[in-house]
């Protein structure tokens, strides 16, 4: 088929709903791409055997092609097809965020928890890829919020990792446990407090997160608030380590090198926290087992001035 019937087609098609299609669904996502892809099953390529189709099917739902996918189901493709890593045309619909197919598939009676070899569900890949509206279709549906990862990654734990608080929201409120930690040890607020993600991090602890948990060497949710990289503001980690504060959290515990939350701050250049943390009980002039103070480690004059100020040299 010619670029000039792709092009026809492609008119066609986002000029309203295709034939088997109704609205509930929406349009094509991208009617050139659609296009082409429905002439490949015109022309015979995809059409020929079931292999062929579900392999389109696969692509088509990832696209958001919606009339070539009901013209492919209507054709025989198979709606519970798998490819080589065992993912369903649900899956990769939810992959790509196209929460119309993502509708249609499980209209059509699409497993909704399937696991591909990774371990991953339609809704963790949803998650994952920060498709607000695939999730929330997802959990209306009844999509398992504690199905994980081979890795052990939880869809909460992966909203927190991304930092979007409205899907941490849903999850929550579909029943998420805020608590579950992955494969690494690592809980949703440690992700959070990372980032320096406060909203997410008032969220998790008023579901109840543990905010004196710790991970892998010692550390707690505080010292990596204290710790946040450098392309989070600072203000963010302030907010942070504010809510664990208030939240009860111990402000002085060390990890295993003996450095406590304030000499992780000052080692990172964060004048603010240092100065917030020296400010309610954290101990300036602490030294860790190689016996560096926060003064030695600190990476900022900034930093330095802080700590002269909260333990002038004697």
């Amino acid at each position: 088929m010619n670029r000039a019937m792709v092009c026809f087609l492609a008119a066609l098609a986002s000029a309203g709903p295709a034939r088997g299609q109704t609205g509930d669904y929406g349009r094509d996502a991208n009617p050139i791409v659609c296009a082409e892809m429905t002439a490949r099953l015109t022309e015979g390529e995809g059409g020929q055997n079931d292999r062929t189709r579900n392999l389109l099917l696969d692509e088509a739902a990832e696209k958001g092609c919606v009339s070539l996918v009901e013209t492919l189901l209507e054709r025989g493709a198979a709606i519970e097809s798998r490819d080589r890593f065992a993912n369903s045309p649900l899956i990769h619909a939810a992959a790509g965020g196209r929460t119309g197919i993502v509708r249609l598939l499980l209209d059509r009676g699409a497993e909704i928890d399937h696991r591909n070899l990774n371990g991953s569900t339609a809704l963790l890949r949803a998650v994952s890829g920060n498709h607000r509206g695939t999730v929330e279709l997802l959990l209306a549906r009844g999509a398992s919020v504690e199905l994980v990862a081979r890795s052990g990654i939880t869809p909460l734990g992966a909203a927190a990792y991304n930092g979007n608080s409205r899907i941490v929201r849903m999850l929550l409120a579909s029943g998420a446990d805020p608590n579950e930690a992955d494969g690494t040890g690592k809980s949703p607020l440690i992700y959070a407090a990372a980032k320096g993600a406060s909203a997410i991090v008032k969220e998790l602890i008023a579901a109840g997160a543990d905010p004196n948990r710790t991970y892998g060497h010692d550390l707690t949710a505080l010292m990596w608030a204290a710790g946040h990289p450098n392309d989070v503001p600072e203000a963010e980690g302030l907010a942070t380590v504010k809510l664990l504060l208030e939240a009860g959290v111990a402000v002085d515990p060390v990890d295993d090198r003996g450095r406590s939350a304030l000499m992780i701050a000052a080692e990172r250049g964060h004048p603010q926290i240092v100065a917030w943390l020296a400010e309610h009980g954290a101990d300036p002039v602490r030294r860790d087992k190689k016996g560096l103070s926060a003064r030695d480690l600190a990476s900022a004059e900034s930093v330095r001035a802080v700590l002269a100020r909260a333990a002038p040299p004697r």
